[in-house]
């Protein structure tokens, strides 16, 4: 007899085997019950609950005290996979020990790491993610992954659970929104970006998207089931919280949760993290009506019970390694060194004129000024730091016994009633509610946060709290600005002579009366509800001050990460706050000696900082050791290394709509950007100066199956020892299609000695060339000449070679097969929405649009054309054009009304001229989309 009471319990089977007896034993009700985020008990069995979904970012969150990281955008400035690891490492580490704490509720599938790409740097979860380009993403998070995963070879330590699955880079209407991702951008760089994660990090989790992709909410997207679990991995796939319920609220998609259930199941998603109760009672619904089978909870369950055997959570713990960590791996002093490290690493030297690093030895007064000067944020998805330095405190550090002021810049005010003359104060009692007073003596005095775009914090300098509401009353009572909806946020709005209207973060109004809260939709304010703005301290003048008496002047700015971008909140622009730069240029003019310094989760517009001031570093938030790690840096006592992990621009004009999603016909991120930036992606300075060799190739000419390999020698010339970040850009210099200006396919972070060099090897698979051939839907390796590009960023290449490559020349097209029309070469005026036969469909933007389908070999000549299309009551009309939309007509379809949206019909016309080698053009008009289309 064995000493296993079940088959699932012993750790001697194969892994299938145990879950496939696991699964059979559990009756339709507990299999019901396990599908939601929160998995129950199933006590006959033994099964412990166990929750999905504990959040890992750059540290854990929300359990308590645990080790911070820098925000994911700051880890990606490292371009550093080993550094990636260990973070991992430490934050899986530090999540078995919640873990053994409550294994209930601190469950081990984090959510982490975001792996969209950031092709726009207004999207408010900029701060979440780690760039614009997808081979940096892949590779750092394919560390990241690995680390958290543990490298034992049965048991994990956590699961990574990539995040958010696809086309997820906009906060605007996310819930309701769809993404127009054409085949190409699709697979050459969303994808791109998500693979190596899966597939060299083995990642055992996902999660989906919000939003739809080309009309499909991105749950139920077929790639789904097709790509990510046909293609990259073996683990399972959780929908975002209450995202089913958003097919049917938000996307209008089902008008049932039965059905709605029913296909997110079917469609791959194995957990579904929205409330127990809706999502079982829609099961058990969808069951009873036939839409759902129990082996479809089968199929969902075994993949998620095959990652809690992996945890194992069912195996005897002396036989699991992870079992035995405890409290005392939580904060170690190792960790503690690795996130000043990580800090280090992430710290980004934009601009030296020679003003850095600063000495020491021969400073006696330094003014630290500015808001992001003595305080260090937390975003949404921090967890609890043990403590935190600021930069204020590490600076004084650096130059302890000498003179180190500071003004943060900010005004000190009074608000007083324009109606009857009364202050705003803070009553007595615990509830620190706002109240009016007549006596000036006993007003409240506000330090003003101006973060831009009208949003305000106030910081009561009588308790140091911050004003907040509860959407009834007022009061000084927040400890940090922070929260899902941050009500910490107010607008003091001029209504002329002088007179605010003081609103909340939704828009109520404040009443001087009682300060109270009203509801005032029209926007035109009573005289009871205006401020006069009493000025008590002019924090621009006492920073101007502070300057003139320093030798030095350090400015630090940034962003507060919980206003104005943030998730559900897009960035209004890339500007500095206007009050931000006010005071740089004041502290400047009054003290040339000015260094600035940037902390942000997002690149920001600073174009008159760039071209004024002598020095600048970025970093992001970058958790306990954030002061710590730029005092460093300022002092000369690390060398910087950090590189722009994504474009900044001069301007938000010289970016598309924030829901433009097709880089390639945008010019969108340095891949396809034709003009010019403000700092390019992988852009960043040193102390140390490296000069790079003439590149060796292993061969001149590989075949499409092939290997580029290619060598450099770097040096460090100078006598300060520093991190070089080699970077490997390929440009093709013929194609059928527009390719990359550049783009990058390998990085390496080395540290050298003064005068020491390193040969720098880079290995790329010719298949990681391919471009995705949308005439055979498949990737393609083009035959011709490769230029490998070697360099410190993608505008300072040093060293170039070229390389031939003998894969394919694509054919012409053959449009006498069935083509998708998603499959196009060229457009204009349309864009990507859900054919329900299957594929995406081509819809009109406006009133006209069309596509082309370039170098079609028409042969003898296309007699006619047949076209699936829908069309709604006013129909529309079909044109086929050669050459050019305006080009020679060749044939018409007039689309008569097909009852709907999704009401497809084939129609056909008779076509005149289409012959030879040709660019075919299909025009559009009126209210229709096409499926697809063929030439006979």
């Amino acid at each position: 007899m064995t000493k296993y009471e079940y088959p699932f319990r012993n750790p001697e089977l194969p892994l299938e085997e145990r879950v496939a007896d696991l699964v059979s034993r559990l009756t339709l009700d507990e299999k019901v019950d396990s599908m939601p985020q929160y998995m129950t008990a199933i006590e006959r069995l033994g099964i412990a609950p166990y929750k999905h979904g504990t959040e890992g970012a750059h540290g854990i969150a929300w359990l308590g005290e645990a080790t911070s990281f820098p925000q994911p955008i700051g880890l990606g400035l490292t371009w550093d996979q080993d550094l990636m690891k260990e973070v991992g490492d430490v934050i899986g580490t530090e999540a078995r020990v919640f873990y053994k704490r409550n294994p209930e509720i601190n469950g081990l599938t984090l959510w982490a790491p975001t792996v969209d790409m950031e092709r726009d740097p207004r999207w408010g979860r900029t701060e979440e993610a780690y760039g614009e380009d997808p081979h940096l993403t892949g590779e750092l998070t394919t560390a990241l992954t690995q680390g958290i995963q543990g490298d034992h070879p049965k048991y994990l330590k956590a699961v990574a659970s990539l995040k958010h699955f696809l086309g997820n880079n906009n906060e605007i209407n996310r819930g309701s929104c769809s993404a127009s991702i054409d085949p190409r951008n699709m697979r050459e760089y969303y994808f791109k970006a998500f693979e190596p994660a899966f597939v060299k990090g083995g990642a055992q989790s996902m999660m989906t998207a919000y939003n739809s992709i080309n009309g499909t909410p991105a749950l139920l997207h077929e790639t789904v089931n097709s790509v990510v679990k046909g293609q990259w991995m073996d683990g399972f796939i959780v929908s975002d919280a209450a995202d089913m319920i958003g097919i049917v609220n938000d996307h209008n998609y089902y008008d049932s949760m039965p059905l709605a259930v029913a296909d997110t199941i079917k469609a791959g998603i194995d957990s579904i993290t929205d409330e127990f109760k809706v999502v079982t009672e829609a099961i058990r619904e969808a069951l009873e009506q036939g839409l759902l089978a129990e082996s479809d909870l089968d199929k969902a369950l075994t993949n998620t019970f095959r990652v809690r055997m992996r945890l194992g959570e069912f195996d005897p713990q002396e036989l699991v390694p992870y079992a035995a960590i405890d409290d005392a791996s939580l904060m170690k002093p190792e960790h503690k060194a690795l996130s000043l490290k990580a800090a280090q690493k992430n710290v980004v030297l934009l601009k030296n004129n020679g003003a850095l690093p600063l000495d020491a030895s021969k400073l006696n007064k330094v003014a630290v000024i500015g808001p992001l000067g003595d305080i260090v944020y937390r975003d949404w998805y921090s967890g609890t730091l043990p403590y935190k330095v600021t930069p204020f405190e590490a600076i004084q550090g650096k130059l302890a016994g000498k003179s180190v002021s500071f003004a943060d810049g900010n005004d000190r005010i009074k608000l007083r009633s324009k109606a009857n003359g009364q202050y705003l104060a803070i009553s007595e009692g615990e509830s620190k509610q706002l109240a009016a007073t007549a006596d000036a003596a006993g007003a409240e005095t506000f330090n003003v946060g101006d973060w831009g775009w009208g949003s305000l914090t106030l910081q009561a300098e009588s308790n140091g709290k911050y004003v907040t509401t509860d959407e009834e009353k007022v009061t000084a009572s927040a400890e940090e600005v922070y929260g899902w909806f941050v009500k910490e946020v107010f607008h003091l709005v001029p209504q002329g002579d002088g007179a605010h209207a003081m609103t909340t973060w939704n828009d109520r109004t404040v009443t001087s009366a009682e300060a109270g809260l009203a509801v005032n939709d029209s926007k035109t304010f009573e005289a009871s509800e205006l401020f006069e703005k009493e000025v008590v301290r002019d924090g621009l003048k006492e920073a101007v001050e502070a300057a003139k008496q320093a030798e030095t002047a350090i400015v630090f700015v940034g962003n507060n990460p919980l206003v104005n971008g943030k998730e559900e909140i897009d960035r209004p622009g890339l500007e500095l706050a206007e009050a931000q730069l006010r005071l740089v240029q004041a502290v400047y003019e009054a003290n040339p000696n000015t260094v600035v310094v940037v902390t942000g989760g997002y690149p920001f517009e600073i174009n008159w900082i760039n071209d004024n001031i002598p020095a600048v570093i970025y970093s992001s938030h970058s958790g306990q050791e954030h002061g710590t790690a730029l005092a460093d840096v300022l002092f000369g006592d690390y060398n910087p290394a950090g590189r722009l992990n994504m474009t900044w621009y001069r301007s938000a004009d010289q970016l598309t709509d924030i829901m433009d999603y097709d880089i390639i016909k945008g010019k969108r991120t340095y891949l396809y950007f034709e003009d010019k930036p403000l700092y390019p992606f992988g852009h960043g300075l040193s102390y140390s100066a490296f000069a790079y060799g003439t590149p060796q190739v292993a061969a001149a000419e590989i075949s499409g199956d092939g290997e580029v390999t290619v060598s450099v020698r770097v040096e460090n010339t100078s006598s300060v020892a520093g991190e070089e970040v080699v970077q490997l850009y390929v440009r093709a210099e013929q194609s059928r299609v527009k390719r990359p200006v550049k783009k990058l396919y390998g990085f390496s972070r080395i540290a050298l000695q003064p005068c020491e060099a390193q040969t720098v090897t880079f290995t790329v698979p010719a298949i990681e060339l391919a471009i995705w051939d949308v005439t055979r839907e498949k990737y393609a390796v083009e035959s011709g000449e490769y230029t490998l590009l070697v360099g410190s960023t993608s505008d300072d290449i040093r060293t170039s070679t070229v390389v031939k490559i003998n894969g394919e020349t694509i054919p012409a097209r053959n449009l006498g097969v069935q083509t998708k029309a998603e499959n196009f070469d060229d457009y204009e005026g349309t864009f990507l929405g859900e054919s329900k036969e299957g594929f995406a469909a081509v819809e009109l933007s406006g009133d006209a649009g069309w596509i082309a389908f370039k170098d079609v070999e028409l042969g003898a000549g296309a007699a006619a054309i047949e076209v699936r299309a829908a069309a709604a009551a006013k129909g529309g009309r079909l044109e086929v054009r050669l050459g050019s939309a305006q080009g020679t007509l060749a044939g018409a379809i007039d689309l008569a009304a097909t009852g709907g949206e999704q009401a497809w019909c084939t129609f056909d016309s008779a076509l005149q001229g289409a012959a030879g080698r040709q660019d075919v053009f299909v025009t559009l008009t009126g209210d229709v989309r096409i499926s697809w289309l063929k030439l006979a």
